[in-house]
């Protein structure tokens, strides 16, 4: 059985980032599509969903939590244990630090600014905030439309930590950044960066901007947020969508620990022979990448919403789900604030949504093409996934998300 626990530096090129380790992105594996008869009912799909979540329990995750919603079904299930110390059984409407899915919240507030014409998808972000980042990056303006789609070449903030030291997890889970000190750590590393040979992209004129996922470009669009509304980021996603929604179980703390019942995370780390507990975790690691916390039922609601119309005018929702190539030969593409996955379910539409990775938890919440599928599920850990439980994942998204 393979594990991801080479380095400690190594895990945090994890944390946070777009693709989680229990989520596969290039291909699922054989026998997760197409299961046939089986799983052709609503009670065929139940089974194999189940399986599915046992199986992840059983590679060695402690637990994971589930809801799946097919047309006006929902079914929501669970395996294994929320607390490794007491035994808690994880329970579906357990709440857990959801990781980069926040950037869906923090791209669907911005393009209802878009909306109410209080900024523009292709307004250089300097006319909002001068002086943060540089008005251009090779050449290319750096837009919030750049920075909505991991276009705008500033570097990841977390890889810059990643390099900080022994023990990055650890230190980034006991710090404390403001926004800007995020920000700063990025455009040190531009500085740096400038003159060395090869550094600069070369681009036909015209040419979009090589995509290139960076945690830093949301946190100046939080900032961003909070500037034009004169408000805190997270009075803004509460007055704009958990409150509207009646996400119940969705909040952006303010502190290290997690509000009401939830699912402890854990990372096996190197040299460390138990697993170590990420429950309680710096609120200003990840401000703006990835700090929301929530629930299996409130982020398929929020998803729902988005594809109904309910949050952004079709102009703009169309504009978010404008997806383009992340890598060559890759089945995931980004549009502003989403994702889309063609592996899943071969032959059949790409499903959207986003997925997360902190430490301690992986999040995958994703819908059909059709928005009458949906799924989110949710484990404990992130950086230290078997591959066994990979696969066990990838046949729960099939279960769920792929007609048969």
């Amino acid at each position: 059985m393979r594990h991801r626990t080479a380095a400690a530096s190594a895990l945090l090129a994890a944390a946070a980032a777009l693709v989680p380790a229990a989520v596969p992105a290039a291909a699922a594996p054989a026998g997760a599509h197409g299961a046939g008869r089986e799983t052709a009912s609503p009670a065929g799909r139940d089974a194999a969903l189940q399986r599915a979540l046992d199986g992840i329990v059983a590679a060695g995750v402690p637990g994971a939590i589930a809801e799946v919603r097919e047309g006006d079904r929902v079914r929501r299930t669970s395996s294994g244990v929320a607390d490794l110390q007491s035994g808690r059984p994880a329970q579906p409407g357990d709440r857990f630090r959801a990781g980069s899915v926040t950037k869906s919240f923090v791209a669907t507030v911005v393009l209802q600014l878009v909306a109410e014409g209080r900024i523009g998808l292709d307004d250089p972000i300097g006319h909002h905030l001068p002086g943060l980042v540089p008005d251009e990056v090779d050449g290319a303006p750096v837009t919030v439309r750049r920075l909505l789609g991991h276009t705008s070449g500033i570097p990841n903030y977390t890889d810059v930590l990643r390099r900080d030291g022994d023990d990055p997890i650890r230190k980034l889970q006991n710090s404390h950044y403001t926004p800007r000190e995020l920000v700063e750590l990025a455009t040190k590393e531009m500085a740096k960066t400038q003159g060395t040979p090869g550094a600069k992209e070369s681009r036909a004129p015209g040419q979009p901007r090589k995509w290139a996922y960076s945690n830093t470009n949301y946190v100046i669009l939080a900032m961003l947020i909070e500037k034009s509304t004169g408000h805190g980021l997270a009075q803004e996603i509460d007055r704009r969508i958990v409150r509207p929604l009646h996400l119940t179980g969705t909040t952006i703390p303010t502190t290290r620990q997690l509000p009401g019942r939830h699912m402890n995370g854990y990372e096996r780390l190197p040299g460390e022979t138990a697993p170590a507990d990420f429950t309680d975790f710096s609120p200003t690691a990840f401000w703006g990448p990835g700090n929301i916390v929530s629930t299996t039922a409130d982020l398929n609601r929020f998803y729902r919403a988005l594809d109904s119309g309910r949050l952004l005018p079709d102009r703009l929702l169309r504009e978010m789900r404008t997806f383009q190539e992340t890598e060559p030969g890759s089945s995931r593409t980004y549009g502003l604030g989403l994702e889309s996955r063609s592996a899943y379910c071969p032959g059949e539409q790409p499903v959207w949504g986003h997925t997360g990775s902190v430490p301690g938890y992986t999040t995958f919440s994703f819908t059909s093409a059709d928005g009458d599928r949906q799924i989110t599920l949710a484990v404990n850990t992130s950086l230290t996934i078997p591959e066994k439980a990979e696969d066990a994942a990838a046949k729960a998204f099939s279960a769920a998300l792929c007609v048969k």
